[in-house]
This record gives structure tokens, sequence and C-alpha cells, in this order.
């Protein structure tokens, strides 16, 4: 199949299942944002801009898990901020869910490399960058060879690839394991942290190396 061809196939596969899950999904949404109201006050969503196609910004949107107190960009807080609440909606995924508005939007995809923070992008090398040839993902290969349990050298080198071998095949197998990622709850938080730990760049020796093919 040409590269091309895959990705409209892939565009309206994601149209079609993130319309789908959305409708499917409004009571649960419905009942999370009322519970996210009740023990976080408002507003329920988490609202950020982030690095999408080509490195350009969009907001991504996702339900709240922390509360909205001291510095939101900063991993250090995120054990004080995270509820109850927020900790279940995360090892669940739930909070993930308005994020599929973004992909009816076409800032995101199902599967893909995870959106991360403006911050990082000018502490990637020019491999890690090829990270953003393709739209970020609400899932994707890091996500379930270990999401923030891996040492992030190892997410890029997994982002890289599946940009590499990307299909609709290998789209279907991460979706599928997805599901049983979420349901083992496996990788919700990086060793020692609440959440994930702060991508500080390579040393710059191995910045100065010519990418690895």
């Amino acid at each position: 199949m040409s590269r091309d061809r895959y990705e409209r196939i892939k565009r309206v596969l994601d149209v079609t299942v993130a319309a789908l899950v959305l409708v499917l999904a409004a009571p649960v949404m419905a009942a999370t944002a009322l519970a996210i109201a009740l023990t976080m006050g408002r507003p329920v969503l988490f609202r950020q801009s982030r690095p999408g196609l080509h490195g350009e910004l969009f907001e991504l949107v996702k339900f709240r898990s922390m509360r909205a107190e001291g510095d939101p960009l900063s991993p250090l807080h995120d054990a004080r901020r995270m509820t109850p609440l927020g900790r279940w909606l995360r090892a669940t995924s739930l909070d993930e869910l308005p994020s599929l508005w973004n992909v009816l939007r076409g800032d995101m995809s199902l599967v893909g490399p995870r959106p991360l923070l403006p911050q990082y992008v000018p502490r990637y090398t020019a491999e890690q960058f090829r990270r953003h040839e393709v739209r970020p993902g609400v899932t994707g290969l890091q996500q379930v060879r270990g999401r923030n349990a891996l040492a992030w050298e190892e997410r890029f080198v997994l982002d890289v690839w599946y940009v590499e071998h990307r299909s609709l095949l290998l789209d279907l197998r991460i979706l599928a394991w997805t599901v049983v990622t979420v349901l083992r709850r496996d990788g919700i938080t990086a060793p020692g942290s609440a959440t994930a730990h702060e991508y500080r760049g390579v040393p710059v020796p191995d910045r100065e190396r010519e990418p690895v093919r």
C-alpha cells in the first residue's frame, strides 16, 4: 500500500472511531466531568499547547487529574497536586477521552507518538525530531511497550521506528495492545515520579553524532 493511500485510510479510521467512541462514551464523560467538578472544581478540562505534526502547536484537551496549583509544567509538584480521582483517571486512561476531539479536528491520530511538552522540542536531536513527521497519537508504540516506565532514549527509538514502519496492520496491533495495557495498568508512572520525569535532552557529545539509521 502506498504511503498516501495509507494516510487517507488512517484519517477515515481516525474520524470514524473517534466519533463513535465519543458518542458511546458520552455518559461516562459526563459522569467524569461531574466528579472532577465536585472534587477539584472547575475547569474540568486540562488544556495545554503541544507540538504536533511538523512541530506545529495545537491545544491538547484532556480531563483534569491534578489540582490547579503550583507550576503545571513542573513534574516536581505532580505528586502533591495529584488527587485520588486523578490517579484513577490516569490508571484507567479515562482522562484521555477528550483527546478524541483532537483526533476529530485533525490535530492528532488514534495511533502515533505521544505529544510532549513544547519546551522539549529544542532539546531533540534531528533523529528524535522525526517523531513529528506524523500526527501525535492518543496511543502509540511506546505506550504499549512500557509507557512512562521506559527511559527517554527508548521512547524516542520506538517513536522513530513507528514513523519508519507505520502501516494499518501495525496501527491495529497497537490499538489491540493498548486495550491490554490499559487493563493491566502498566507503566502509568515513571519510577520515583507521580507522572513522568522531565526530558532534559541528551549529552552534548551525543548531539554532535550523526543520527543512527
